[in-house]
């Protein structure tokens, strides 16, 4: 039998029988009543839960509580209590965490009849195993009831409304999730800017670019003045629209949804095609590379680290916060810095995008958990102030102090091993790794949380931010019709996008971009947008959005 055919087989099987298991409510960790497999163990002798307080100062239990922590990620660095993190984290609890990783194939094993481990964290929120949570892991609120109402405060209640299910109940919480409140509160940084170098800004006068005009004109006098470098660059394009996409459409702040509230095709906006078509124009006067869409994300962090560009489109600031500043520290007066750029041609404010409420790491604690009182203590503790500055910064007094004004500094010995010995930092500190329920708004209190290279960048973005919560998981049902049809939309959007940007005419332009609209409508599309207006409609009654 063919090896690779075998391989593939056995996945699919595996893959499928976690599907109908999690879905029929099969398996040892996927027993559908409540009740009735996870271990609710007294804690009589242990402590009395109290709101006030968070459960894990009040335990009793002398024995050393043994858990095991399943991550989807082969990439999880599974040590614990060797650094300075995971050693307070391991202190503090009473508690040994042994963590198991691995990829969806292993994932679906536990489904499969296997024993599941104390606690799960996925990644994909719009997969099965999420939806069915019920089947298989216990309730928050309910953990959170019983044995550590504490939890309820430092849980934040639209994260925990966003994750309920059908039966009212909230299974996974995440990490990185921005709810209204933290966008309202200026603690999140922008991370999309248009940037260019200081030099080159200056050397031109510090021209306006923010119309079609103005923008053709200035990379054409950047090509006159400036030959060796590239005028424009843009993140790179790989299987998506690097950042001509959505990206380019939040920073012209083309409109989330339409006029009756329901879902909206962005990518046909009349104000983005205005800019695309603008693209085109650039791209036909020699100010694009044609390497700029083949570049992979080593090419471009390559350019960006030697100032190649003399303008970009950027999105993930912090992601090229290290090239950027390798740039800075070797060039003094030709860093990067952000300024308004493309503007909307009708008079729209930028609506830039930020981590949403979903987040990206989500973790449960399983119906087969060995204790469930510490497992959500360790919830708690992770979600609150404490866990937060320990696992951003270390222990204070030890890993970092606070200055004057309230603001956090690392100690200058820790500070010199962050950035000169990165390999040691990461093994015996881990600080701003070891994440769970992590969040943005804890970097804001030091300056040392982010490179000098971009908080100009950051600076300029602010006021920019608008939630996009309305649009979060609201693509069809995995395993639909419709999912299908809709991966093949946007593959051919993606390489429409990239072919009308490269149209040698604007009658190529034209003839490609009709060609995309005609593949919506033999692609199921109205079924796909009506599902996605139902699914916003939820998003908004979930939160209370008007």
């Amino acid at each position: 039998m063919n090896r690779t055919f075998a391989t593939k087989g056995l996945k699919l099987c595996i893959s499928l029988m976690a599907v109908m298991l999690v879905v029929s409510g099969c398996g040892s960790g996927g027993n559908s009543k409540s009740g009735s497999k996870n271990n609710m163990v007294s804690i009589e002798d242990r402590y009395t839960p109290d709101p006030e307080k968070p459960a894990w100062t009040l335990d009793k239990k002398e024995e050393t509580t043994e858990l095991t922590w399943y991550v989807n990620a082969d990439w999880w660095n599974t040590d614990f209590g060797k650094d300075v993190v995971t050693k307070k984290i391991k202190e503090d609890l009473n508690i040994n965490i042994k963590f198991i990783t691995g990829d969806d194939t292993k994932l679906n094993t536990f489904f499969a009849g296997g024993k599941m481990p104390d606690l799960l964290t996925i990644f994909d929120s719009n997969s099965q195993i999420v939806q069915k949570a019920a089947n298989w892991a216990v309730p928050l609120n309910d953990l959170a009831e019983k044995y550590d109402p504490y939890f309820n405060k430092v849980a934040a209640q639209d994260t925990l409304n966003w994750f309920q299910l059908k039966d009212g109940k909230t299974y996974g919480y995440p990490n990185y999730s921005n709810t209204q409140a933290d966008y309202d509160s200026g603690n999140i940084p922008a991370k999309t800017a248009f940037i260019v170098r200081k030099d080159v800004y200056e050397a031109l006068g510090k021209p306006s670019m923010g119309t079609p005009e103005e923008f053709k004109s200035v990379l054409g006098k950047i090509k006159t003045q400036f030959p060796d470098m590239i005028p424009f660059g843009f993140n790179s394009i790989g299987e998506g629209s690097g950042s001509l996409g959505d990206v380019l459409q939040d920073f012209i702040g083309v409109p989330l949804e339409d006029s009756n509230g329901g879902f909206y095709n962005r990518n046909l906006d009349e104000d983005y095609l205005a800019w695309l078509r603008t693209l085109n124009a650039v791209y036909r006067d020699g100010n694009i590379s044609d390497d700029s869409f083949a570049d992979d994300g080593t090419a471009f962090e390559e350019k960006v680290k030697s100032g190649k560009y003399a303008t970009i489109f950027l999105d993930g600031t912090p992601q090229q916060g290290g090239n950027l500043q390798i740039f800075m520290s070797g060039n003094p007066g030709k860093e990067y810095i952000a300024i308004d750029g493309p503007q909307s041609t009708v008079g729209n404010q930028p609506t830039l995008n930020q981590s949403g409420i979903t987040g990206w790491m989500i973790s449960y604690i399983t119906k087969d958990s060995k204790d469930p009182a510490k497992a959500i203590q360790l919830f708690t503790y992770l979600l609150s102030e404490e866990g937060q500055m320990l696992m951003n910064y270390g222990i204070e007094g030890e890993t970092y102090k606070k200055n004057d004004q309230g603001k956090v500094e690392l100690l200058p010995a820790i500070k010199d091993l962050q950035l000169n010995n990165a390999d040691k930092f990461k093994k015996d500190y881990r600080m701003g790794e070891f994440m769970f329920f992590g969040h943005d708004r804890h970097k804001s209190i030091s300056d040392d949380a982010f490179p000098e290279s971009i908080k100009q960048m950051q600076e300029w973005g602010k006021g920019k931010l608008k939630p996009h919560f309305i649009l979060e998981n609201i693509n069809p049902d995995q395993g639909t019709p419709e999912a299908r049809a809709l991966t093949a939309i946007n593959t051919n959007w993606n390489t429409s996008l990239v072919s009308m940007i490269r149209s040698k005419s604007e009658a190529e332009f034209d003839s490609t971009l009709t060609s995309y609209k005609s593949f919506l409508d033999a692609n199921s599309w109205d079924k796909i947008v009506e599902i996605r207006s139902e699914k916003m409609k939820l998003n908004k009654e979930k939160l209370g959005i008007k």
